[in-house]
């Protein structure tokens, strides 16, 4: 379980990307981030292992307690993995040196001086097994798909054995057939391993899909917290209205003084006509 408390992040020039945030996740749950570019989502999701740091605030993990820099940071961090828009891949390396990245954390950076252990290669092929391209272990990872290079990183992240999966707007770049497969893939990989899956998206029809949970974001602050079955219309224009546009809708739905005066006019200039 990983859950924040209040907490917010602002940056210089008062610009504040996160405001009073609470939530906690849980096991085996597949969480949707909703929002506009700039809605806080990007920030959200690195707060959870401190790429961010909130300006107010907690982040507390189970094990560890309150998250702060220190030995037990680099503990949470070893154990929580990230799958990225751009993938994030070596090019010219094989899909299985790609993948045996993700044992980096477990022995240090030292270790991609000599070869890695026998169990680690093991453990890189099944994982990349489980996200269906076995075959692909000793194909250059430059001459993959976008598809293919987006299960390799996924597959990486597999690698950590992690206990907290993210995932930045993992479908972005790809067609909607691939991202249907990449998005059951980690649907699949929250209630397999029984860990929390929290991912940014912009597409709705996926969240409605596939999550278990949304949570709309809007000018930083969380203003939909619910299953997917609740993205009513209503919820979706809090979501993806800004603040500016809300207020303005508001002002629009006050009656103009003078409206019925001017259609009496209108009528009898008709008449007079």
């Amino acid at each position: 379980m990983i859950a924040v408390q209040d907490i917010s992040v602002e940056y210089a020039g008062g610009v504040t990307a996160l405001r009073n945030v609470t939530l906690e996740f849980r096991k085996r749950e597949f969480t949707v981030l909703l929002g506009l570019s700039g809605a806080g989502k990007s920030t959200l999701l690195r707060t959870f292992n401190l790429l961010t740091r909130p300006t107010r605030g907690k982040i507390l993990v189970d094990g560890i307690g309150e998250l702060c820099p220190g030995r037990l940071l680099r503990n949470h961090r070893r154990h929580t993995a990230m799958v990225f828009q751009q993938h994030q891949l070596i090019a010219r390396q094989n899909t299985l040196e790609n993948v045996l990245l993700g044992r980096i954390g477990a022995h240090g950076w030292g270790r991609t001086l000599f070869p890695f252990p026998h169990a680690d290669r093991i453990l890189a092929l099944q994982c990349l097994e489980r996200v269906g391209l076995l075959d692909k272990a000793l194909e250059r990872v430059g001459n993959l798909s976008g598809g293919q290079q987006q299960r390799v990183g996924i597959a990486r992240a597999l690698a950590q054995k992690p206990g907290l999966l993210l995932a930045d707007e993992p479908v972005a770049s790809l067609d909607p057939s691939t991202g249907d497969q990449v998005m059951s893939l980690i649907r699949d990989i929250a209630r397999e391993d029984s860990i929390p899956v929290i991912v940014s998206l912009h597409q709705i029809e996926l969240a409605r899909r596939f999550a278990d949970r949304v949570i709309g974001l809007s000018g930083g602050a969380v203003v939909f917290d619910g299953p997917c079955g609740d993205l009513s219309d209503q919820v979706l224009d809090r979501i993806y209205r800004t603040p500016h546009e809300r207020t303005t809708a508001k002002k629009a739905e006050i009656p103009r003084p003078f409206s019925h005066a001017s259609e009496k006019i209108q009528i009898e200039l008709e008449t007079i006509l």
